[in-house]
């Protein structure tokens, strides 16, 4: 099975080696994605525009690989801090509807690159 290298520009580049996300099959794999914007600066602000961006720079490398939120099937939530679980998750419901969400870990991370507050990667199905 080839793998497919997903690559867009409406996300900041990658900030090492390695690509947005990897097409096998029929499953699209995200990098973890952060708060930066299309230029590569952290968002102003705290936990909840920092996953609104987190948020935003997913959907977008999703649809750059065919698939969408809606299409999610594992998410992976690494917090800096787990006090910031509350505020992270009332975004995220916003984002995941609780009937059809995909599963999903939250954990907290010693550190994040750039410092961010939040990181988040997908699995998702393509149509």
């Amino acid at each position: 099975m080839s793998k497919k290298i997903i690559k867009t520009d409406q996300v900041s580049l990658p900030i090492g080696p390695y690509n947005q996300a990897v097409v096998i099959g029929d499953l699209v794999y995200t990098a973890g994605q952060i708060p930066l914007d299309k230029q590569g600066r952290m968002v102003a602000g705290g936990i909840k525009e920092q996953t609104e961006q987190v948020l935003a720079n997913l959907k977008a490398v999703l649809e750059a690989a065919g698939s969408s939120l809606d299409k999610a099937v594992k998410v992976t939530v690494f917090l800096k801090d787990l006090n910031d679980f509350a505020a992270m998750n009332e975004v995220y419901a916003k984002h995941f509807k609780a009937a059809t969400a995909p599963a999903r870990s939250t954990i907290q991370a010693a550190r994040i690159p750039k410092d961010s507050l939040v990181e988040i990667e997908v699995v998702a199905h393509i149509q």
